[in-house]
């Protein structure tokens, strides 16, 4: 992937070296973080509960970093690569307002409570921002065998896509929608929909980013393929190692992530993302 030239719009807020401090509790909550790393990453509960008591999740302020451009290549492609999803949404949606990104290293202080590397990369709506230690790059190449530059893009891109689900009041109506659900897992399902949709919105940004960038940020041979083989080795089937049931699954299946991000790129259509509605079967939530 081509990023290196890209625009840098300065809107990384850099905490790296400032270790667990500015921690909040309340949020999300401890329980719901172990949940939430063995749903996505397969991390054993135990782990996650024991490094978040040890980073202390008590009361709290969230601390900024450094914020504007980073100097090492790492932050610099986090930046370009955000920028460009600026690029990409301000021509889709009037008035767009771009989320912040925060790179950090262990853990943070977020609105939504603990952030913790456990957990990957994560959106907060509360406060707008996408969270990202970037030791999770390694996580991906080497436990999760999904590499490459597009891969990690594609990360950075799905959790904008629940930025823009903020925006347009998706997210409101999904949380809606699951308070008033029968079942934990017809709430499952809302969910679901909801990650397979920033799928898709991942794979719109991939199919504009290179006209909305100038060509300065643009897709090479092999990078689809690289990006579909991160969205296979994703899915909560894989991630459970087959021992969770579909009506527990938060994410969707590799297949439905495979096929929603295909749909993105393939259409560069956000209107063509309804993984509500009848468009679609695959985490469809009714």
């Amino acid at each position: 992937m081509r990023w290196e030239g890209g625009r840098r719009g300065g809107g990384v807020d850099d905490r790296r070296g400032m270790g667990g401090g500015g921690i909040i509790g309340g949020g999300l909550g401890v329980a719901a973080l172990a949940l939430a790393g063995y749903f996505l990453f397969g991390i054993d509960p135990q782990v996650t509960t024991q490094v978040a008591t040890q980073l202390g999740m008590g009361q709290g302020a969230s601390t900024e970093g450094e914020i504007g451009s980073p100097d090492d290549p790492a932050g610099q492609f986090v930046e370009v690569i955000q920028s460009s999803t600026t690029d990409v949404w301000s021509g889709l949606i009037n008035g767009y307002e771009e989320p912040r990104v925060v790179i950090y290293e262990g853990g943070t202080g977020t609105a939504c409570g603990l952030g913790q590397a456990a957990m990957g990369p994560f959106y907060c709506p509360m406060d707008r921002q996408v969270y990202l230690d970037l030791s999770f790059w390694n996580t991906m190449s080497q436990q999760l065998g999904a590499s490459g530059d597009f891969a990690q893009a594609y990360v950075i891109a799905h959790e904008v896509g629940h930025h823009v689900q903020t925006l347009d009041g998706t997210a409101d109506r999904v949380r809606q929608a699951q308070s008033q659900a029968r079942s934990q897992a017809e709430a499952n399902r809302w969910q679901v929909a909801m990650e397979l949709q920033a799928d898709c919105y991942a794979g719109v940004w991939a199919a504009r980013v290179g006209q909305a960038s100038g060509g300065q940020v643009t897709l090479e041979p092999g990078d689809i393929e690289e990006g579909l083989n991160a969205a296979s080795r994703i899915g909560d089937d894989v991630l459970s190692g087959g021992r969770a049931s579909p009506e527990s699954f938060t994410h969707g299946s590799s297949e439905q992530r495979v096929e929603w991000l295909r749909r993105g790129l393939q259409s560069g259509d956000p209107a063509q993302c309804d993984t509500f509605g009848s468009g679609g079967s695959s985490g469809r939530a009714k």
